[in-house]
């Protein structure tokens, strides 16, 4: 039997920014039977936006928690059995800061074909918004918690940024969003751009770069609000 097909279905970054997501994504989603999602509850909510008529309990369901051994097992047990699985994040694109990679990865070394389509990343976004060096950037994910670490590791990046011209990215979880900002601001030099990416498709979308010596004295309150950081030296 022919393997099934992995397809990497985006979806919305804000539940109201239906429109950031192309038409075709319905397709895909009819292509499949079998869903590996990051949040079960957001995605039924999400696909019955795209289509009313699905009948959810129609469908397989698995949630992908940190894609352990016990998943990934089922997920290529469904796709030898050539069922179409897709692949859903808890906001923007599978695989991208997203624990859904490494079934992409399971899919890879199973010879497995995987669709990726298009739709909202809010990394890429901010990067596009930033007027950051578009053509050289690493995605860090989250920094450390300790405030010490933190700072320490912003100057790292910061002295990466500097010799390779790189913009460096990082997010946060949204209550620590102000701590972040904090030490952010107290480690770069005051020279460094620092862009804050906030509520990106949102309505209160504010993207915004300015050298950290200029944030200081207007530091936006982000307490609970979904913000992607960057920075260049």
């Amino acid at each position: 039997m022919k393997p099934g097909k992995v397809y990497l279905i985006p979806t919305v970054i804000h539940e109201d920014a239906l429109q950031t997501v192309p038409p075709y994504i319905l397709d895909a989603v009819k292509n499949c039977t079998v869903f590996f999602v990051e949040t079960e509850k957001t995605t039924r909510r999400f696909f019955k936006k795209l289509w009313k008529e699905m009948v959810i309990d129609d469908y397989r369901w698995y949630t992908i928690h940190k894609a352990e051994d016990a998943v990934k097992k089922s997920f290529i047990e469904e796709l030898m059995k050539g069922n179409n699985v897709g692949i859903v994040s808890e906001a923007g694109c599978p695989g991208i800061a997203d624990p859904g990679q490494l079934l992409v990865e399971a899919a890879q070394q199973n010879n497995i074909t995987v669709q990726p389509l298009v739709g909202p990343s809010s990394v890429l976004l901010a990067l596009m918004a930033s007027g950051l060096n578009g053509q050289c950037f690493q995605f860090n994910g989250y920094l450390p918690i300790d405030s010490f670490e933190k700072k320490k590791k912003i100057r790292e990046l910061e002295a990466e940024s500097e010799l390779k011209k790189s913009a460096q990215i990082f997010i946060e979880t949204p209550y620590r969003n102000n701590q972040l900002l904090a030490d952010l601001l107290q480690a770069c030099k005051p020279t460094t751009n620092v862009c804050v990416a906030v509520d990106i498709t949102g309505p209160n979308e504010s993207i915004r770069t300015k050298k950290a010596k200029d944030w200081i004295s207007q530091v936006p309150e982000l307490h609970k609000i979904p913000v992607i950081f960057l920075l260049q030296a």
